[in-house]
This record gives C-alpha cells, sequence and structure tokens, in this order.
C-alpha cells in the first residue's frame, strides 16, 4: 500500500489544474443509498403512542389535570343522551305538595264537595258495626253486645223479605227503563229545534217541575186523580167510563210513580246530554250534509255515537243505585190498600227503625240493600269496561 501511494504522488499534475472536489450525490441516489424509513403504519406503531390533542401540547410545559366531568365521568355523548329529569321531582318536597301549591284555587273549590262526603257519607259508616250487634242507646256503639248475623237471618227469614225485595227491584228496574231513555230523546229533540224561541220555552216548561218538592207533587196526584171529583176521573166519566181509584190500586201505583217522577226529573236531566251534544264537531254534521245524510241518519251516526260515553257513564251510576229508590215519595203515595205493591226496603227500614226503634235490625236491612247496589255496579262497570266503552275504572 505504501508504493502505491508512492506511485501516486509521483505522477504528474494534471495541466487542467486541480481534480475537482468530489460533488455530493443526488438526493435519488442519497436517498436510495441511505437505509430505507419504516412505512407510516410501521412508525406509528413503533413509536409511543401521542397524548390526545386536548391534553398535550409539544411547546407548553403540561398545565393542571382537567376537572373531572359532572355527570359523574360520563362521556359528552352520554351527558347529552341522557334524559332530563322531570320537574316535579327537581326541587324539594313532595310532588303532591308541589302540585297542590301550583294548583291550589281548583282544590280549594273542590274542599267543600270533598268536606261533604266526609262528613255525611263516609264518617257516618262508623255506626255500620250496629248491624252487628244489639244496640242500645244507654250503652252506645262500642259497649253493646255483639250479635253476629243475627239480623241479616232475621230479615232472611221474615215473611216480607221476598215481598220487599221483589217491589223494589221492579220499581227500581221499570224506573230506569222508562226514565233512563226519555231525558236522552228529549235531548236530541232540543239539540234539532230550529227555533231558539221555541227552544228555550220547551226547555223552561221541562225543567221547572224539578224545583217542586215531592210532597207538592204527590199533592197535584191526589187532586188530579181523586175518583170523586179529579181531573181524570171527570173526564173518564163524561166519556161514558167508570171512575177509578189510581191512588188505592196496587196494579197503578208503580206506573203512577214512574210517569211522575219522570215528568218531574226529565227536563233537568237532559241538561247533560245536551251540554255533550254541544261538544260535537260540526263539520261532522256538515260532511254529512254533504253527502246526503238524512236528519235522523245524522242523529244515529253521529249524535249518539258522540254522547255515549256520557250515557254509558250515567248507566253505570242508575244501575248502581236501583236499590236505593228513596222512601219519601214512596211513603207519600203509600196507603193501605196499595202496600201490596208500595211496600219496598226504604219504607220498611223507615218503619223499622223510626218507628219501632228496631236500629240494628234496620241497620241490618240497609246494609243488605247497599251491599246490592255495590255488586250491581261493580258487575254493570266491569262490563262496560270490557266492552270497550267507557267506565268509572
Amino acid at each position: 500500500m505504501a508504493n502505491l501511494q508512492q506511485q501516486a504522488g509521483a505522477m504528474p499534475a494534471s495541466p487542467l489544474g486541480p481534480p475537482p472536489a468530489p460533488s455530493a450525490p443526488p438526493a435519488a441516489l442519497a436517498a436510495s443509498a441511505s437505509p430505507p424509513a419504516p412505512p407510516a403504519a410501521l412508525a406509528a406503531s413503533a413509536s409511543p403512542p401521542a397524548p390526545p390533542a386536548a391534553l398535550a401540547t409539544s411547546a407548553s410545559p403540561p398545565g393542571p389535570p382537567p376537572a373531572p366531568p359532572a355527570t359523574g365521568g360520563a362521556s359528552a355523548p352520554q351527558r347529552l343522551m341522557r334524559p332530563r329529569r322531570p320537574l316535579a321531582h327537581a326541587g324539594g318536597g313532595s310532588p303532591l305538595g308541589r302540585r297542590i301549591a301550583r294548583n291550589w284555587q281548583l282544590y280549594v273549590m273542590i274542599a267543600p264537595v270533598i268536606a261533604y262526603y266526609l262528613v255525611f257519607h263516609y264518617a257516618p259508616m262508623y255506626g255500620i258495626q250496629i248491624a252487628f250487634k244489639d244496640f242500645r242507646i244507654n250503652k252506645g256503639i262500642w259497649d253493646s253486645p255483639w250479635a253476629g248475623f243475627k239480623h241479616f237471618e232475621r230479615f232472611f227469614d221474615s215473611y216480607f223479605f221476598e215481598r220487599l225485595l221483589t217491589n223494589t227491584l221492579e220499581l227500581g228496574a221499570y224506573l230506569l227503563a222508562v226514565g233512563f231513555p226519555i231525558p236522552i230523546l228529549l235531548a236530541l229533540l232540543l239539540n234539532e229545534a230550529g227555533s231558539e224561541r221555541f227552544k228555550k220555552f220547551v226547555q223552561t216548561v221541562t225543567y221547572a217541575p224539578h224545583f217542586l218538592s215531592t210532597v207538592v207533587v204527590v199533592g197535584m196526584l191526589m187532586i188530579f186523580l181523586n175518583p170523586r171529583y179529579g181531573l181524570v176521573n171527570t173526564m173518564l166519566v163524561s166519556l161514558g167510563g167508570e171512575s177509578v181509584n189510581f191512588m188505592a190500586d196496587p196494579a197503578w201505583f208503580k206506573t203512577l210513580y214512574v210517569l211522575s217522577d219522570v215528568w218531574q226529573t226529565m227536563g233537568w236531566s237532559s241538561i247533560i246530554y245536551l251540554a255533550a251534544l254541544g261538544g260535537i264537531d260540526p263539520a261532522l254534521h256538515e260532511a254529512a250534509r254533504v253527502d246526503g245524510a238524512s236528519r235522523l241518519r245524522r242523529i244515529w251516526h253521529i249524535n249518539l255515537p258522540g254522547i255515549r260515553p256520557t250515557i254509558l257513564i250515567l248507566l253505570i251510576l242508575n244501575v248502581g243505585s236501583i236499590m236505593s229508590i228513596g222512601f219519601e215519595k214512596v211513603l207519600l203515595m203509600q196507603n193501605n190498600l196499595n202496600l201490596a205493591s208500595s211496600d219496598i226496603i226504604d219504607t220498611y227500614v223507615y218503619r223499622s227503625g223510626i218507628l219501632d226503634a228496631n236500629y240494628s235490625f234496620s241497620a241490618a236491612i240497609g246494609l243488605f240493600s247497599a251491599v246490592i247496589n255495590f255488586i250491581l255496579l261493580v258487575t254493570v262497570n266491569s262490563i262496560a269496561r270490557r266492552a270497550g266503552g267507557s267506565s268509572l275504572w
């Protein structure tokens, strides 16, 4: 190697000057000469993972750690998708208290009704226990001895049980069959009346008997049906017939009771149906007229379906009170001649409890009647609910 260097150094210099310095290799050659860079995916996998851009910077030193999320560690999308809590549970206090405070005017309006039922309907239930005791006034309710079902057995075994139950059910069913649909028919007819003056006149005439007392109505019956100088018998005799003592005939008692009750209450009972008819959309009638439907067809297919919920609710309530006819009017129309048809459970309770002072026995009879009404109410309400109509619950 030393001889070669000496020979090279002894070589004559080139006339063109010193040899040029070796130039840098081209970029392409340099790139090809340099070891190949790993692919981006491999480099990314080989390098440690970079922190998120929102939490790390390359130039500034790391700041304080971020505050924890307000939703207990939930991410932002989860916080956005989480449903809001209802306002009723957002503040302090019970939901019922907040609802009463928000609608206190309505609760003030209904408070007298609630107080009435609490005082006159629920508080007296305390005395139901005398139906199972031998009540003595000097001992009071608590100290009176228990008697079990003795008074119920006495009533079921009595001679009057079958007659009382039959008359009560017949009179209640008769009143329901005749007195319930007539206010509906009256409301439908008044709703179709074209003249407002005629409509108001009929309403006044039919509403007025409601404000007459039961005593006045029975007194009018006795005057008109008097066998000697009554208007009805006078007309019968003038037409060649015979005078009939309607008030003493047991066959006429139920009919007179029902017809006089319908006359007295049909106008007042039609008010609620008129209100329901007023809520029907008039566009339905206009469309039916365009399609050529007659008035009868519109009543059948628009008016009756529109008031069907109201009809069902009132029917359920009326069936639930079929045993509670009331003794006032029956007692005023009752006499010894028509007692076979006019004696019902309510009048028997009046005689036993008030006149004969059999308080436990009369309480047992009244409780029996109330239980029958409750069974009828629940049964009819269940039938209406299963049929897909309106119901009380």
